[in-house]
């Protein structure tokens, strides 16, 4: 699985999880480019190239999004409705990475788009196995929307 191309955006708040998530990716080779947004204002930011990313290239296009749901400023939820309600980025899978395991969360998530709900799991060695399989599969076996997913008139090119 060395698709060293691949950029993720991993939207977590938890450092102790982002780390472990980052290393576990990094490790295994399986992308390129980790972007951490901390909260759900920052991960819009960076994909609807606004605020601090505005001179960040819309065409570049995350292979995948990592979300958490209890995030400071806008929820995951929020984040995730948001995506999928954007043509420019409805298509890029979404794998929300959460405690929860609440039945209303699940539901939510899944009739939002999600395209994969993880619970991670509190034993770090059982969190680094759950992240090196969420990657194994996104990023090795999947096969990501074509280019024309996210064209609106200009050629969009992902990372």
């Amino acid at each position: 699985m060395n698709q060293s191309n691949h950029e993720i955006l991993l939207v977590e708040d938890d450092s102790a999880d982002a780390e472990l998530t980052t290393r576990t990716l990094q490790k295994q080779r399986a992308a390129g480019n980790i972007v951490i947004a901390r909260d759900g204002a920052e991960a819009l930011d960076y994909l609807f190239c606004r605020g601090e990313f505005s001179k960040r290239d819309v065409n570049h296009i995350p292979q995948l999004v990592l979300l958490d749901l209890k995030l400071p400023r806008v929820s995951g939820h929020d984040v995730l409705k948001a995506i999928k309600a954007d043509h420019r980025t409805c298509c890029i899978p979404v794998i929300v990475m959460t405690s929860s395991n609440h039945e209303d969360d699940l539901l939510e998530c899944y009739r939002g788009g999600a395209n994969s709900y993880v619970t991670k799991p509190v034993n770090l060695s059982l969190f680094e196995e759950t992240v090196k399989q969420v990657g194994k599969y996104w990023l090795g076996f999947n096969l990501p929307p074509p280019n024309s997913a996210f064209e609106s008139g200009n050629q969009v090119k992902r990372q």
